[in-house]
């Protein structure tokens, strides 16, 4: 999903758009400390359902969080 989402030539305009949104750092916090840990596996669009946003801000929200987790793997 993420690979495919970042070679959308879109993809930067909605992380951008996703980004200015008021309630982005408080939706990803809660998804980070809460929705992952109890449900790990939860798709963008039951992200998006259980916090009542946009799938876009879900969608950027899971791949930052997967990122970070992966980079941290990394080092």
């Amino acid at each position: 999903m993420s690979g495919e989402n970042q070679r959308n030539p879109l993809w930067p305009l909605l992380v951008d758009a996703v980004h200015a949104l008021p309630l982005y750092a408080s939706h990803k916090a809660y998804t980070r400390d809460n929705i992952l840990v109890a449900y790990p596996d939860t798709s963008a669009e039951e992200l998006a359902r259980r916090l009542n946003m946009p799938l876009g801000e879900a969608l950027v929200i899971l791949h930052e969080l997967n990122s970070d987790k992966t980079h941290k793997g990394d080092g």
